[in-house]
């Protein structure tokens, strides 16, 4: 059976955000890709690129983008440190010639060099940065009229989705097109996984499980000469107003799968986490393990893990559990009591080629076409999952997404203080459940 829509939990407090941002996350839907009048095509003309952020998701978005059918060029790039940028640039111009046209004069470091990309006259933006500065590399490509691809997480704290989603909603009112990386939802298995559930393959869904269980990522450690910030921009994974944690950064691909066979975002979550392992002076601030019990407005329960611990079970997965059967949504498997298995043994694809595929047609056809409000409810339910964890309380969505507490530093400035200092032995601040303020 497929679960309800619109979630009627929320109908009853759409009155109270009808004066904030927030309403624009209640009135739109999961994942809209026909929305407003349609913006001029362009046809057979070349999109200039620009590239934002150089680190290794940036250069294969950028590759993915310069491989869509079509003529394209990449005419600036953009990223904080100038090493990051050549390194990125020569690997391209190595692969795609002359169609990597970015002169000395297009090539931006620094905390604006965003602004100096944007403002260099491409059509499409790639906005693959550390997720921090999402929203307000996203609100500044959006009034100055350029299409965007920009990662997930699309913020890393609720006034980020606040600033995202009134940003979203100028780029619907200007017919630009918004594409995501929560690129399972261009991955055929996942789709044809998915409408099955919501047809009723399992019958109705009683229960639901995600998983980002690894050892880990990378580990910068700190460097003679550099300043705090550039230490933190450097090592951006273990920093909140960086990352925003795993549970944002990465585990957002499975909260995003539990959202989309629900058709829906929790009400509700509440959790436990912590560091057990991971918890070097080089490891900031951030879990090593989060456990979420979300709930959502028909009562179905999703169980959440995400873990980074070395010599432990690795699972990256998604489960729903039906009165008829269950499904593994990840590996395109349904079992239904007392018949066989059915599971997709369709031609694979990359998703991450598809997903840009798919926004640059629409952008050449002038077809309606954002993911910008799918990737703000489900960077909201990875935000919420972290606001539960850390505060060890039960927080509703209205009071996760109505939080003023904002991981941003005061300027953008290598001099600058970030948000975090370390003590005198090096140490950051970790989130204590019952003490510390995490929403």
């Amino acid at each position: 059976m497929t679960p309800a829509s619109p979630n009627p939990a929320f109908d009853a407090t759409r009155r109270d955000f009808l004066k904030g941002a927030g309403a624009a996350i209640l009135a739109a839907p999961l994942l809209d890709l026909a929305a407003g009048p349609v913006a001029r095509a362009a046809g057979d003309e070349e999109l200039k690129i620009a590239l934002i952020g150089c680190g290794g998701r940036g250069s294969g978005a950028a590759w993915q983008a310069l491989s869509t059918p079509g003529k394209t060029k990449l005419v600036a790039i953009a990223d904080a440190f100038a090493d990051q940028l050549e390194g990125t640039l020569n690997g391209l111009k190595q692969n795609f010639g002359d169609r990597i046209d970015v002169p000395k004069e297009r090539c931006f470091v620094g905390f604006d060099a965003y602004k100096q990309a944007i403002d260099a006259g491409p059509d499409v933006v790639i906005l693959t940065t550390p997720p921090g500065f999402r929203p307000m590399h996203f609100e500044y490509a959006v009034k100055q009229g350029k299409h965007i691809f920009t990662e997930k997480p699309v913020a890393i704290d609720a006034p980020g989705i606040r600033q995202f989603l009134a940003a979203a909603q100028e780029a619907k009112a200007k017919n630009l097109k918004v594409g995501v990386g929560l690129q399972r939802h261009h991955d055929p298995r996942y789709i044809e996984t998915v409408k099955r559930i919501q047809d009723g393959a399992i019958g109705d869904i009683v229960m639901l499980r995600t998983y980002w269980n690894s050892s880990g990522v990378w580990v910068r450690p700190r460097q003679q000469g550099q300043t705090e910030m550039e230490y933190q921009m450097r090592n951006w994974y273990y920093f909140n107003w960086l990352c925003g944690d795993h549970i944002v950064e990465q585990h957002i691909h499975n909260l995003d799968v539990a959202n989309w066979v629900m058709n829906g975002y929790p009400v509700e979550a509440q959790g436990q986490g912590g560091r057990q392992v991971r918890t070097g002076i080089d490891h900031g601030e951030i879990y090593d393990h989060h456990m979420v019990e979300f709930t959502y407005a028909n009562g179905v329960q999703l169980l959440s893990q995400c873990r980074h611990i070395p010599n432990t079970w690795e699972e990256v997965s998604e489960h729903a559990h039906g009165a008829k059967g269950s499904a593994d949504i990840s590996a395109g498997r349904i079992r239904i009591n007392g018949q066989n298995e059915w599971r997709w043994r369709g031609d694979g694809v990359d998703p991450y080629q598809a997903e840009h595929d798919a926004l640059f047609a629409a952008i050449r056809s002038g077809t309606p076409y954002t993911e910008a409000d799918n990737g703000a409810h489900s960077t909201m339910t990875s935000i919420l999952g972290r606001m539960a964890t850390y505060s060890g309380r039960v927080v509703s969505w209205k009071e996760a997404l109505d939080s003023n507490l904002a991981y941003r530093p005061t300027a953008y400035d290598f001099q600058a203080d970030p948000p975090s200092k370390p003590d005198a032995n090096g140490r950051y601040a970790i989130a204590i459940p019952g003490q510390s303020q995490a929403l």
